[in-house]
């Protein structure tokens, strides 16, 4: 199995995070960013977006869509990061759902304007409003661990996953933010396990 994206991108860490909860085999390709080669045809005809990841797997199966990628393997080799009941299953992918529409366009305008423009060039304004419209999903997801352990229910799961990816932007680039207890701590049991630290928080924002 091989995973066609760089280490920094967030939704290539979401995939290779959930790789190695499941602790699968499997290479890493840096392609993407720096590295380029997503828009060759051999790519192109793997993921017509142009982005990553890509997952290829031996007998030529391709999937992009990281989100859809963390659902496929964990569907496909069991384990825990799949919830088994039908509405838990279903909240994980809300929240799933979630990060995409909200928290990950909240904290874009961030993370572009602090980690990839030149001080010189940054728009201030778009960067304060991203910060408050990311201030205002994570008083969301504060809510809901005021009631569950995790995202889904009580057990960690691929739910986690992408939120979490997506917090950890947030931790890092908003240091004004306010106090939000529930998130702390459900970040803190994230940020302990060995694959979001090998993939994710261990991995300098680039």
């Amino acid at each position: 199995m091989k995973m066609w994206g760089r280490n920094t991108s967030s939704n290539v860490q979401k995939a290779m995070w959930a790789v190695s909860e499941l602790k699968l085999p499997c290479e890493r390709i840096d392609v993407g960013g720096a590295y380029g080669k997503t828009k060759e045809p051999f790519y192109l005809a793997m993921n017509p977006n142009s982005l990553v990841p890509t997952l290829e797997e031996d007998d030529g199966f391709t999937l992009w869509e990281s989100n859809s990628v963390v659902r496929y393997l964990a569907g496909k080799h069991g384990g825990t990061l799949e919830p088994k009941d039908a509405k838990v299953r279903a909240k994980a992918h809300q929240w799933m759902d979630w990060q995409l529409s909200v928290m990950g366009p909240a904290i874009t305008p961030v993370f572009w304007g602090l980690i990839r423009t030149p001080p010189e060039k940054r728009d201030q304004s778009a960067i304060d409003a991203g910060k408050e419209k990311t201030t205002a999903a994570a008083k969301i997801l504060d809510e809901q661990l005021g009631r569950t352990r995790f995202v889904a229910g009580e057990d960690f799961s691929y739910g986690d996953i992408p939120v979490g990816v997506m917090t950890r932007r947030y931790m890092e680039l908003v240091p004004e933010r306010p106090k939000l207890p529930n998130l702390e701590r459900w970040y803190g049991e994230l940020a302990k396990r060995a694959p979001f630290q090998e993939h994710c928080g261990g991995i300098p924002l680039t």
